[in-house]
């Protein structure tokens, strides 16, 4: 299993990110996937997943409204947009492979994108 986000970097309170996800080694197409973030000296939260097809999406409250999550199963990869960000959303970003029985935080995890919003 491979998970390889990007798409991260640093962007005004206000601004917009999209990252992306490619996985491989799997079939991607037949997993729920979601989206963890870990601000510095805190725990992992869970932002975001998605059913397998595509047609289910589950926000966290935090980010209701402002991110959306999509995927597209012919091209193995996951994105997130990120839209109004806020100071507080400063984290570094996980993709994660999410099966039902794993839980929100899934079973396995990329190396993460750094997303910084700063002034």
């Amino acid at each position: 299993v491979q998970l390889v986000e990007s798409g991260g970097g640093m962007v005004q309170p206000g601004g917009s990110l999209r990252l992306s996800c490619e996985a491989s080694g799997f079939d991607f197409s037949h997993y729920d996937m979601s989206w963890v973030r870990q601000a510095p000296g805190k725990g992992p939260e869970w932002v975001s997943r998605i059913n397998s097809g595509g047609g289910n999406t589950y926000y966290a409250d935090s980010v209701k409204g402002r991110f959306t999550i999509s995927r597209d199963n012919s091209n193995n990869t996951l994105y997130l947009q990120m839209n109004g960000l806020k100071p507080e959303d400063t984290a570094l970003y996980y993709c994660a492979r999410a099966p039902i029985a794993a839980g929100p935080y899934g079973d396995f995890w990329g190396q993460g994108t750094q997303v910084t919003v700063s002034s």
